[in-house]
């Protein structure tokens, strides 16, 4: 049986985007998404302001801030993801629409911002490998699987792996064969060329190249994460 909630109304499922997002950890599960039957997919971003990620431009966006409720909230991540979560409009706006959605969502490090919404509080989640520790500053529970579902909260690993989310969501709120058809037609059976797309199986040359590149960013980010999580601390703890 369809788990849609009214036949005659459609699922609103809102992409929460930022400057510097990853664009395949929302484009992935857009795709998915847009081929399902009576869903309604909108990307929105602060004020509707187009959004540069990675070179490509999304303009014609929604207003974040505007948007009054939705179904389905996925939290993308990306380079600007601690902007994104620095900001108190878009942060306002993810916390604010999660409170009454029917599932609340990330990909890669979005997860990040949903723990600085308050969101991930003694819940397993799931982070791009390289950030995952950071997790426990927000009370998550990481969790090294590719999709993790903890109650209403399903977040997926790293980049490619919002594609895998957005197909077990899909099973989901309609039918598993609907989900199957999407990913026949898609052909999505990964067969990648290298075996190193994660940091067990890449070559320790290949995981030092990456690791170093990370560790350029890494203390702005944990000092910002930090902070981060001691205001949502503060926040807490005056509600």
């Amino acid at each position: 049986m369809s788990n849609l909630k009214d036949p005659l109304e459609p699922l609103t499922i809102v992409f929460a985007i930022y400057p510097e997002v990853t664009h395949l950890d929302f484009t992935g599960p857009h795709q998915v998404f847009a081929r399902l039957p009576n869903v309604k997919p909108i990307v929105a971003s602060v004020a509707g302001q187009p959004v540069d990620a990675d070179g490509l431009i999304f303009s014609g966006l929604s207003p974040l801030e505007e948007i009054d409720h939705c179904d389905v909230l996925c939290v993308p991540g990306g380079f600007g993801c601690i902007a994104a979560l620095q900001n108190p409009t878009y942060l306002s706006a993810i916390s604010r629409l999660a409170a009454s959605a029917r599932y609340i969502t990330s990909v890669c490090t979005g997860s990040l911002i949903l723990g600085a919404a308050g969101l991930l509080e003694g819940r397993r989640a799931a982070c791009h490998w390289a950030w995952r520790e950071f997790l426990p500053l927000f009370g998550a529970i990481p969790d090294t699987s590719r999709v993790v579902r903890d109650g209403n909260i399903i977040t997926g690993g790293g980049v490619t792996a919002g594609i895998d989310f957005a197909l077990t969501l899909a099973a989901e709120i309609t039918e598993v064969s609907v989900a199957q058809t999407i990913q026949l037609a898609m052909e999505y059976a990964p067969a990648p060329p290298f075996d190193t797309g994660t940091p067990d199986r890449a070559p320790k040359e290949i995981l030092r190249r990456v690791v170093a590149r990370t560790a350029k960013i890494a203390p702005q980010r944990r000092a910002a994460l930090e902070h981060a999580a001691a205001r949502l601390q503060t926040l807490q703890a005056v509600h």
